[in-house]
C-alpha cells in the first residue's frame, strides 16, 4: 500500500499525544513501531500485528509492530504510517527529512 511515512514520538510528553490506542501506553521510541491512520487502522484490528514498511526509494525494509492510530479526524491525513525513530534509523533515513515515500503490507 503507497503511503508517506512520518516521525511520531511514541514516549511521555512527544508530539505523538496521549498514550497509544492500542494498550493505553506509552512506548520507546528505541522499538520499531508504527501507527495507521484510521482507515488502516481499522478500529484496531492491526493492533500489535507487524506490518512491512518499504522504502519507495531503494527497496529497502524492515518490519514495525502497529500499536498506534494516526486519527484522520484529528488532522492525520489518510496515507500516514507514523514511524517510531527506530524505524527511521533502521531505514538509514535522516528524521529530519520529515516525510517519505514509502509502502507498507501485513507481514
Amino acid at each position: 500500500m503507497p503511503a508517506v511515512m512520518s516521525l511520531n514520538g511514541f514516549e511521555r510528553g512527544e508530539d505523538g499525544g496521549p498514550p497509544a490506542e492500542c494498550d493505553g501506553k506509552y512506548h520507546s521510541d528505541d522499538d520499531m513501531l508504527a501507527a495507521l491512520s484510521t482507515e488502516w487502522y481499522q478500529g484496531g484490528i492491526r493492533c500489535f500485528r507487524t506490518i512491512r514498511i518499504t522504502r519507495a526509494d531503494n527497496g529497502q525494509s524492515v518490519l514495525a509492530t502497529v500499536v498506534d492510530e494516526c486519527d484522520t479526524a484529528h488532522g492525520c491525513k489518510n496515507n500516514i504510517v507514523d514511524t517510531s525513530r527506530a524505524v527511521w534509523a533502521a531505514l538509514g533515513l535522516d528524521t529530519n527529512v520529515g516525510e517519505v515515500s514509502v509502502t507498507w503490507s501485513d507481514s
